[in-house]
């Protein structure tokens, strides 16, 4: 019997993402800014294994396909590709949606290796999300081209999750991003990201905040990043969560911030 939305644990979820609910078949999303080479690392790594459609309930398109690594089958779901997660416009809430809600089990984040620092908005929000966060560096022989060096090194110890650079079109760093990812999943790899500090009085705010919103959602949901989003008055997650998580239950949560 497949999971419903009444379900209960870390895959109640997906069932609305139309996402496979089976904890032997993991899911991975895959996110980045547009223009990074996202879209080819998707067609590299899924071949003709992939599958179009819409969103449920949504005009945005949803692209998903399948790629075996060591035997072993997983599902790529490609985001649309947005400059943040703040829920500005149907594509961010999309990406929002999925990667708080359908909890994939690893999140694969592109950035251009020629202009990482625009780019790592992206992954350090989603990073505030979740720890099973995977970087990759696209376009690194463009980078190279470019002579600018990339120490994947020094930024795996900066972010506290893998990075992999990659040249998604010439598939070079492709299976050492699958493997990462796969350790990731199978909790071999155990990202620690190394989160963004806000003022003292922001901080100060979540500090307040955020055991009283783990108290009423658990650990379901990462409730520093819950408190953060409502503290900057995100009526948009509020509604994402009364359909996700119940009504009577968000309601206690808007109490807590009243």
């Amino acid at each position: 019997m497949g999971l419903t939305y009444q379900s209960t644990g870390k895959l109640a979820n997906r069932e609305a993402f139309d996402v496979p609910v089976s904890a032997n078949e993991p899911v991975i999303a895959l996110a980045g800014n547009p223009n990074t080479g996202k879209s080819t690392v998707f067609n590299a790594l899924t071949g003709l294994r992939q599958h179009t459609g819409n969103w449920p309930g949504k005009t945005v398109l949803q692209t998903k396909g399948i790629f075996i690594h060591e035997g072993q089958q997983y599902t790529l779901v490609d985001l649309p590709g947005t400059y943040s997660l703040l829920a500005n416009s149907v594509d961010e809430q999309v990406a929002r949606d999925f990667i708080c809600f359908a909890k994939p089990d690893a999140t694969i984040v592109v950035v251009d290796a020629t202009c990482l620092e625009r780019n790592l908005n992206l992954a350090l929000q989603v990073m505030e999300i979740t720890e099973q966060v995977v970087l990759c560096v696209n376009l690194i022989d463009e980078a190279r081209r470019r002579k600018l060096n990339i120490d994947t090194g020094a930024l795996t110890r900066a972010l506290g999750i893998p990075v992999v650079a990659t040249a998604a079109r010439s598939k070079e760093g492709l299976p050492q991003l699958l493997e990462s990812t796969a350790k990731v999943v199978w909790k071999k790899i155990k990202p620690r990201p190394n989160l963004v500090q806000y003022i003292p009085e922001v901080e100060a705010a979540v500090s307040l905040l955020e055991p009283k919103v783990k108290a009423l959602l658990g650990n379901d949901i990462n409730p520093r990043w819950i408190s953060l989003r409502l503290l900057d008055g995100d009526i948009t997650l509020i509604k994402a969560l009364e359909k996700f998580y119940g009504q009577q239950k968000v309601k206690s949560v808007r109490e807590v911030f009243a």
